[in-house]
């Protein structure tokens, strides 16, 4: 599905778009601010990735984008890797949260 969302066939209310990732706003927010940042080449999972310019720059797409929701200095990324990590979409994609507070630990 977020292939589709890259490609433009399924529309999403994006907040960043370049030549490596895209971002946007997740259909069913978990917090106030949720946002997910995924790389426009297709990689199934965290664990799958090599480049290491592209984990680079989907962080620091991520840092934008919580800048932009206006939660820089409080948010959170959340990345699940597989099956039993929560992981149902299979697109690389980091949630970032905030907008509220969150409890620790996560899951």
């Amino acid at each position: 599905m977020i292939c589709r969302i890259v490609s433009g066939e399924i529309p999403s209310k994006r907040v960043h778009e370049d030549e490596l990732a895209i971002a946007f706003h997740d259909v069913a927010p978990v917090a106030p601010v949720h946002i997910l940042v995924v790389p426009r080449a297709h990689v199934a999972k965290l664990a799958d990735l090599t480049d290491q310019r592209l984990g680079g720059h989907l962080l620091q797409v991520a840092r934008e984008v919580a800048a932009g929701a206006g939660v820089a200095d409080s948010f959170r990324i959340v990345v699940n890797n597989g099956d039993r990590a929560g992981q149902s979409v299979w697109h690389l994609h980091l949630h970032v949260l905030g907008g509220r507070d969150f409890a620790w630990p996560p899951g």
